[in-house]
């Protein structure tokens, strides 16, 4: 199953976080926000389809968020886990480590915001779009 939508790049990410990755649908960051890759998004996790969060709620299934820019395309995989909420209003966060809130949407992540194609950042900072997709 897949689920695609777009979020901004912004000229303040700086894409530096070692341990996670997000998307958010605020309109502004900080110069300090170096886990955010993306903002403005149209869509929380309330948007994703129920298949999806269901699957991503059965252990150990594999997530992966695929994206795209003008000049790049990276992936980064990770897992699902029951403890799962996937209820934040706001933000969704790909983390390398097991831990789990409202914000997690993968555990166990094989990436983080410091890992990614610097081509891929390069268009974010340029403030392009980013097209985000969910697979499981």
């Amino acid at each position: 199953m897949e689920y695609t939508f777009f979020v901004n790049g912004h000229p303040n990410i700086s894409s530096r976080h070692r341990t996670t990755l997000e998307l958010t649908k605020d309109l502004k960051i900080g110069k300090t926000a170096d886990c955010i890759i993306g903002v403005g998004s149209h869509v929380s996790m309330n948007d994703i389809p129920e298949e999806i969060i269901q699957a991503i709620r059965i252990d150990k299934t594999l997530v992966t968020l695929r994206l795209e820019t003008e000049n790049a395309v990276d992936e980064v995989k990770g897992y699902g886990h029951p403890e799962l909420t996937l209820d934040h209003p706001t933000d969704m966060v790909s983390r390398k480590s097991d831990y789990k809130c409202s914000r997690t949407i993968m555990i166990n992540a094989n990436k983080a915001a410091c890992d990614l194609k610097k081509e891929l950042i390069n268009d974010l900072i340029a403030s392009k779009p980013l097209r985000v997709t969910i697979i499981v």
